[in-house]
């Protein structure tokens, strides 16, 4: 990655800004290659490189394959199909190493390749004949998205290095920063994109909504609760974003568009610019559910599955929470699409789970049936309404307790038309009102990816990843002294004789 840093990346006389894949996309076409002497004359070239700066969201890091966190989270297995994904069994296994390659290394390139985009692009925007209300602009939309970057890198590696200008491949060869230090620039990025982008609905590029869910989760990521829910509170009391009837739609191209719960995305458009999310999820059924992921969805009448006497095992789908249904598909289950089909996900029948379950969530009945020509679009979404209402009642249950403004945020997410649960009781106290607020967040972002970091940040891995037994009869193993974060690359360390490994690795 420093080479890349050095000669792609950072480089002062070729801009390197989008990853040079048919298969990824923006709206506008942008350039791969941009020459630093020629470009930056027009408002056109401005634009192809803000969208150049964007494609780099359509990384693996910021597209649908967040899923995967899901399995290192215990909330889903890998598939047989992928039991040749070494990386990604000896992750969720807890085995570990510099040399692991997969995550370990691709979530660090495609951060610093988004962040160097970025820095090139802010270097440059001045020498562009535009207004200085449209740099601004430009230059906001920029800085939320390498605080994305940055925010990301920090929750998977803890300190970094912190670039926030175009440097050479010597200039590259610096010692990590602390978090602390990432987050005060992560904080600067956020705030100037606050106070510079519109305060409208999204429609494909961050605004000030974008900017304002962001750092509330960073606040809320480091404890700072009482500023956590403030923050939240400000979007809430906008009025400009609102849940959406459809929770299904939500994950599905054609109600994506100007959709109120949708804070920000990555954005894929066909037929140029697509992923493979029908054929990794839907057809090759690579995310498997895993029954206690399952077990989290309650019964209609609000209670678990261990006390409703809704529940029955013979029928274990029925009389439950909807959203179950919206995001697991048993194996060998015969889904409808729009046009009246049959769908099997996996296959007909031929399913490769080492669970019983498939996920369904975000997956495109109608592009049944699938094969490799198939071409998917439906946007990643990274920060919804629903989960600033979540991030709300979190803090501030833990800022001042259990309040009535903690139970409307938390029910307004369980009441949605499409999902219609009862409210939670009342009378929780503090402890129990945090258990209630973490079980909506795993079953209402249930397999975005969110999970893996949520019980890394409340500090519950070490006691409930080893309990999770894999499809091969092996206890996943969690070792707190080292495994809350990832190692840097070998790569990386031999690249940079100044990055320091993070400990037991």
């Amino acid at each position: 990655m420093i080479k890349d840093i050095g000669i792609k990346i950072f480089s002062v006389g070729v801009m390197v800004l989008i990853l040079t894949s048919c298969s990824k996309f923006l709206n506008k076409e942008p350039l791969d290659q941009l020459s630093s002497q020629t470009f930056w004359q027009t408002q056109q070239d401005a634009d192809m490189a803000l969208a150049g700066v964007y494609n780099r969201l359509t990384s693996s890091t910021f597209d649908y394959q967040q899923m995967m966190w899901s399995i290192l989270g215990g909330d889903a297995d890998y598939s047989q199909q992928s039991q040749g994904s070494s990386s990604l069994q000896t992750l969720a296994a807890g085995v570990i190493t510099p040399t692991s390659g997969g995550l370990v290394s691709s979530i660090y390139d495609d951060c610093y390749n988004g962040i160097s985009s970025c820095n090139f692009f802010l270097a440059n925007i001045g020498r562009t004949p535009i207004s200085d209300e449209t740099k601004t602009q430009y230059e906001a939309q920029v800085r939320f998205l390498r605080a994305l970057s940055y925010f990301t890198l920090t929750n998977f590696y803890g300190g970094v290095p912190l670039y926030t200008a175009p440097v050479t491949v010597e200039e590259a060869r610096i010692k990590q920063s602390t978090v602390a230090e990432v987050d005060t620039q992560i904080y600067k990025d956020l705030d100037f994109a606050i106070a510079n982008l519109p305060n409208t609905q999204y429609s494909g590029y961050a605004v000030k909504g974008s900017a304002l869910a962001l750092k509330a989760k960073v606040l809320l990521y480091n404890e700072q609760y009482s500023k956590a829910a403030e923050v939240a509170n400000e979007i809430i009391q906008s009025g400009v974003f609102h849940l959406c009837d459809n929770y299904q739609s939500l994950f599905l191209k054609s109600e994506q568009i100007n959709n109120p719960e949708i804070i920000f995305s990555s954005k894929f458009l066909n037929p140029n610019y697509y992923s493979d999310q029908d054929i990794e999820i839907g057809w090759w059924g690579l995310i498997n559910p895993r029954q206690e992921f399952v077990n989290a969805f309650e019964c209609t009448d609000g209670q678990p599955i261990s006390t409703s006497p809704l529940y029955d095992p013979n029928h274990p789908f029925k009389n439950r929470d909807p959203r179950l249904a919206y995001t697991v598909a048993r194996v060998s289950q015969a889904l409808v699409n729009s046009a009246g089909d049959s769908v099997y996900l996996n296959g007909s029948g031929g399913s490769s789970s080492v669970t019983g379950y498939e996920a369904l969530k975000g997956v495109n009945l109608d592009a049944y049936p699938y094969d490799y020509s198939t071409k998917s679009d439906q946007d990643w979404v990274l920060l919804r309404y629903a989960g600033v209402l979540l991030m709300y009642a979190e803090a501030e249950n833990e800022a001042v307790g259990p309040d009535a403004s903690v139970y409307a945020a938390i029910n307004m997410v369980r009441a949605r038309p499409s999902v219609n649960m009862p409210p939670l009781p009342q009378g929780l106290n503090q402890g129990q009102m945090r258990e209630a607020i973490r079980e909506e967040r795993r079953v209402e972002l249930g397999l975005e990816g969110d999970r893996y970091l949520d019980i890394k940040r409340w500090k519950i891995a070490q006691t409930y990843i080893p309990t999770l037994v894999d499809p091969g009869g092996t206890h996943r193993q969690f070792d707190p002294n080292k495994n809350y974060l990832f190692p840097f690359s070998q790569s990386e360390i031999d690249a940079n004789p100044k990055l320091v490994q993070n400990h037991g690795y």
